[in-house]
């Protein structure tokens, strides 16, 4: 199954309130995309059903390894491009809005130039904060 862009944002968003809450429920999610009930328990359903998410008795969500892999690669798609907008000067709040409508459309060749390019020239400037 192809994951579509949708399906990628569900599972970063699970992947940041797992870090934040650590056990996460559907209305977790609905509360912090802002989407509807009814719209998350679908799309946590095709989630389940396509093997990147477990849920328990109790509701609460956990990811398999293939649902985790993809999780982690789109959140540091997203952490990445963020640092490299604000690198440019965009300002944190709508790099983070732009880092998000980028990062599901880039190719693994440029987000890993673009990693590769950050990792080089910033650094420096981070070794200089610590």
């Amino acid at each position: 199954m192809i994951l579509l862009e949708s399906g990628e944002m569900y599972l970063e968003t699970i992947l940041v309130l797992q870090k934040s809450n650590q056990k996460v429920r559907s209305i977790d999610i609905s509360n912090e995309m802002q989407f509807s009930k009814p719209s998350v328990s679908r799309a946590v359903k095709l989630l389940k059903t396509n093997g990147y998410i477990d849920v328990d008795t109790a509701g609460y969500i956990t990811f398999t390894d293939k649902g985790k892999a993809v999780a982690e690669e789109i959140y540091d798609r997203h952490q990445v491009l963020t640092e490299c907008l604000q690198y440019l000067g965009v300002p944190e709040d709508i790099a983070a809005k732009d880092a998000c409508k980028i990062e599901h459309d880039l190719s693994q060749e440029t987000f890993a130039a673009i990693k590769k390019h950050m990792k080089k020239y910033t650094a420096p400037s981070k070794k200089k904060k610590a």
